[in-house]
């Protein structure tokens, strides 16, 4: 379990990820050695932990794919591990209801999609159906979600926080290149940085400094959900009138337990994932949902049992952190590439393979 001094400093290091042992050993009371010492007990024990990515805003037009998987008996951890390391596939959701697994996945165009859904998927053995459903607009998602057990002149302790952010072009290589090396360990020094991206210190520190402006980056610190207080996750699909949509949205993406907000292409427009104190709290949820938007109607909810794979984190049945899976939007399969040029081979006709052939 974890006592408070744990609580404050992961709500610490939401706030100020790579803030130094001394700042943060300040903002709670404690000497820099106790925040570090605690830190490295939480992260070793898989209670906490921090990760990154790039802020898919900065990427340019990106997929925001919903897959809900349908696997054969017996079949779905194999699925699981087989899929787990696919670099596109953010999280992996074994969840109850009317699927096994839901997946979220980010792609640079729906032939990329199309390609992992047909080709990859569809070539897996123990994978019995999948559909799938795109986000048309992401409102919140979980890299913005705090504890909240810090006070405000705590919180200055950190540094004040900017307003607005610094206005900033799409990313290029190099900087996604940058950011994938933080990912691997965000409190590494820009010096180590600097070592292994082959940058000078002063180029490094720089361009951290512009993409942290920008908010380029999406930090998460995380605990284990089973000792973060919000055990219980539900995803929710509500359907709701078109002109009403972006209020309810708004709405939603501000309130305490919301994690995931997105409009989606499908039949019911609405999705939201919460964090619950209780299994009690589910209907709970829903019910004060329909006291404040009458005009949205919950179609459809799942439970999840296990969070395999969470913002690219690998976490075992309890939520406790495995290993790191760097996420990204850029997928190459080659079985699945394969497969695709031979489907489009067959579909030019027989005249055109024989002149091929």
């Amino acid at each position: 379990m974890l006592d408070e001094l744990d609580y404050l400093l992961i709500t610490v290091l939401q706030h100020a990820p790579r803030a130094d042992w001394r700042r943060i050993g300040a903002a709670l009371d404690v000497d820099a050695t106790t925040a570090a010492r605690r830190w490295t007990r939480l992260t070793e024990s898989g209670l906490a932990w921090l990760g990154c990515h790039p802020n898919p805003a900065f990427i340019g037009d990106l997929i925001v794919a919903f897959i809900e998987v349908d696997c054969v008996s017996g079949k779905l951890h194999e699925v699981c591990e087989r899929i787990l390391d696919d670099p596109p596939l953010f999280n992996i959701e074994h969840a109850t209801g009317a699927r096994d697994l839901l997946l979220t996945a980010v792609f640079r165009s729906q032939a990329q999609l199309a390609r992992y859904v047909g080709f990859r998927l569809g070539g897996l053995d123990g994978i019995a159906a999948t559909r799938t459903q795109l986000a048309t607009a992401l409102h919140t998602e979980g890299s913005r979600w705090r504890l909240d057990r810090l006070a405000g002149e705590r919180r200055s302790t950190l540094g004040a926080a900017r307003d607005e952010p610094v206005p900033a072009t799409v990313l290029n290589q190099s900087d996604l290149d940058l950011i994938l090396l933080l990912a691997q360990d965000c409190r590494q020094s820009v010096a180590r940085l600097a070592e292994r991206s082959g940058l000078s210190p002063t180029t490094v520190r720089r361009r951290l400094d512009r993409l942290d402006a920008a908010r380029a980056i999406s930090y998460r610190c995380e605990a284990a959900r089973s000792v973060s207080g919000w055990p219980v996750s539900a995803t929710l699909w509500g359907s709701a009138p078109a002109a009403e949509a972006a209020r309810i949205t708004s709405q939603l993406s501000g309130m305490r337990e919301t994690r995931l907000c997105a409009t989606l292409s499908g039949p019911h427009n609405l999705m939201v994932t919460v964090w619950l104190r209780s299994m009690g709290d589910v209907h709970l949820f829903e019910a004060a949902l329909s006291r404040r938007f009458p005009e949205l109607t919950v179609v459809d909810r799942a439970m999840t049992l296990w969070q395999l794979k969470h913002a690219g984190q690998v976490l075992d049945p309890q939520g406790r952190h495995l290993r790191t899976v760097p996420f990204s939007d850029l997928w190459d399969d080659r079985a699945a590439a394969v497969a695709e040029s031979e489907l489009l081979n067959r579909m030019r006709g027989p005249a055109t393979r024989a002149q091929q052939g």
